[in-house]
C-alpha cells in the first residue's frame, strides 16, 4: 500500500515541468500535453501554447504577437496626456517612449526589465512568477508619475494556462488601473472565416474614426445578431465592448470554436471591458481583458466613463484571465 502511495505522488509530481534559463521558461503538463513558452527578457510575453503539438497563440515576431502586457495604459488615449485624481498629465514626447497623436499600448510591451521571482512545479500546476518593477525606470516615471510595480504569473494547470497579475501601488496617490493584455489566438484545424465566436458582453461602445469611445453605446446585438455564434467570416473587427457577462464565479468568457477546436478566454470580474481584434484576412483572433475600456482615463475624467478602477496607495490590484482549450 506504501509502495503504491508513493508511486501515485511520483507519478502526480511527474506530471507538470519547468525548464527556465534567463532568456526562456518553459512549463508543461505532460498529462494534457500542453506546452507554454515564456520570453521574460521580452516583455515576459508567452510566444507559444501548444496542445498535442498544435500551435494556439499566432506569434509573428517583431510585430506584436503571443500573449503581450499593455501598460501602464491599454488601446489608445484621445490626446497626448492622460488624466488622473482630477489632474492633466501631458506626455514628454522628446522622451521617444511615447509616440503618436492618439498613444497606444503604454511603454512596457517589449521591455527587458522584467525578472524572474520563481519559476516551479509541484504536483499541481507548474508556475512562473515575474516582477516589473516601474518606479526603477526615470523615462516611464516622467511619463506616467506613479510609483509601483507589477508581478505577472503564468500559471499551467489541467491543461488550462492562468495569466495573474498584480499591481502594487508605491506612490503616495490613488493610481488608475488601465492595463490590459493583447492575446493573440489560432486555430489549427479550420482557417479564420470557418471560426464561430462567441462574446459574452451585453454592451459595445460606439467609436469614433479615431477608435475611441465616444461615450456612447448600444446593445451587442446591433453588432452581432447572436452574440453567442457569430460566424466570423461576416465581420472586420476592432471593437470595445462591455458589461461583460459573467457566470457564478464573476468571469465572463469569450470563446473561438473551429471544426472541433475550441478556446475559451475567461475575463475576471476586475476587467472590466473587452476589445475584440479579428480583422479580416489575418490568421488570428484577439480576445483582449481590459481593466477599462479604450481611453478610460480620460472618458472618466469627462464623465462618459463610470468603471474606472483605482489602487490606494500602499494597496495592490490582482486579476487573472485564463485560457482553456478543448477538442484537441
Amino acid at each position: 500500500m506504501a509502495l503504491a502511495v508513493l508511486l501515485s505522488l511520483t507519478l502526480a509530481a511527474s506530471r507538470y515541468t519547468v525548464t527556465s534559463t534567463p532568456d526562456l521558461v518553459v512549463l508543461t503538463d505532460r498529462t494534457a500535453a500542453v506546452v507554454v513558452s515564456v520570453q521574460p527578457k521580452t516583455g515576459n510575453i508567452a510566444f507559444s501554447m501548444t496542445v498535442k503539438g498544435h500551435e494556439i497563440l499566432f506569434w509573428n515576431p517583431p510585430q506584436m504577437s503571443g500573449i503581450p502586457f499593455l501598460g501602464p495604459w491599454a488601446n489608445r488615449l484621445d490626446e497626448q496626456a492622460f488624466w488622473a485624481n482630477g489632474r492633466r498629465y501631458p506626455f514628454d514626447m522628446t522622451l521617444g517612449n511615447v509616440r503618436g497623436a492618439i498613444p497606444i499600448h503604454g511603454f512596457v510591451t517589449m521591455t527587458d526589465k522584467w525578472r524572474i521571482v520563481e519559476a516551479r512545479a509541484s504536483g499541481s500546476a507548474a508556475w512562473l512568477t515575474s516582477r516589473l518593477e516601474f518606479y526603477r525606470e526615470p523615462s516611464w516615471m516622467k511619463q506616467w508619475p506613479f510609483a509601483h510595480s507589477i508581478e505577472m504569473t503564468y500559471r499551467l494547470q489541467n491543461g488550462a494556462l492562468e495569466v495573474r497579475t498584480s499591481i502594487a501601488n508605491l506612490s503616495t496617490e490613488p493610481m488608475p488601473i488601465a492595463v490590459g493584455f493583447h492575446p493573440y489566438f489560432q486555430l489549427t484545424d479550420s482557417t479564420r472565416d470557418e471560426w464561430t465566436i462567441s462574446v459574452g458582453a451585453q454592451t459595445h461602445w460606439k467609436l469614433a474614426a479615431s477608435k475611441v469611445p465616444t461615450g456612447e453605446t448600444e446593445a451587442i446585438e446591433r453588432v452581432f445578431p447572436n452574440p453567442h455564434a457569430a460566424p466570423l467570416r461576416d465581420f472586420d473587427l476592432d471593437d470595445v465592448f462591455g458589461d461583460l457577462e459573467r457566470d457564478a464565479g464573476g468571469r465572463a468568457v469569450m470563446s473561438v470554436t473551429g471544426k472541433s477546436q475550441r478556446l475559451d478566454v475567461a475575463f475576471g470580474p476586475n476587467y472590466r471591458a473587452a476589445v475584440v481584434w479579428a480583422p479580416k484576412g489575418r490568421p488570428f483572433i484577439c480576445f483582449e481583458p481590459m481593466a477599462g475600456i479604450t481611453d478610460a482615463v480620460n472618458l472618466a475624467q469627462r464623465g462618459l466613463y463610470k468603471e474606472l478602477q483605482t489602487v490606494a496607495p500602499g494597496q495592490t490590484w490582482r486579476e487573472s484571465f485564463r485560457v482553456t482549450p478543448s477538442g484537441f
